[in-house]
């Protein structure tokens, strides 16, 4: 597995410890960093439970953190590394912010936005998932299981 600085394995990789923060902190276990020029401007993950909002989700604070950091709302030369698909709410805000490439690891059969909007994002965006996506499916399962 390739772990060198700067690679796709390396970017999810630290998502992924955004999702394990999430984890420990109660919250649903999903991470995001944002990508530009390979450096990370943002990283997130899910505050749904700390903050009582319901659209605390992990890309959506990506989204806010990067846009503050590059001054402007659109990150059309950036790339969005989510650990779980994006649902239809942070696909619609990640439609609106341009993001150049949403890469995500695992897939989200009941709340992903595949499910309701497939084709949300405009065709020179670049969306693919399945990175580590058996760690993040993992620390779903693992998650899920302590709760019932």
């Amino acid at each position: 597995m390739d772990l060198q600085p700067y690679s796709e394995a390396y970017f999810m990789r630290q998502a992924l410890e955004e999702a394990r923060l999430a984890f420990e902190e109660g919250e649903i276990p999903i991470g995001a960093v944002v990508v530009c020029r390979g450096q990370i401007i943002a990283r997130a993950h899910n505050e749904v439970e700390r903050l009582k909002d319901p659209t605390a989700h992990a890309e959506l604070l990506a989204i806010t953190a990067a846009t503050e950091y590059m001054g402007g709302k659109f990150l059309s030369d950036c790339q969005l590394y989510v650990t779980v698909e994006p649902c239809v709410m942070c696909a619609g805000a990640l439609f609106w912010a341009r993001l150049g490439e949403i890469i995500y690891g695992a897939g989200e059969e009941k709340f992903g936005y595949r499910h309701y909007a497939p084709d949300i994002f405009p065709r020179r965006a670049k969306v693919r998932g399945g990175v580590l996506s058996e760690e993040a499916a993992e620390l779903m399962r693992s998650f899920f299981a302590t709760r019932r």
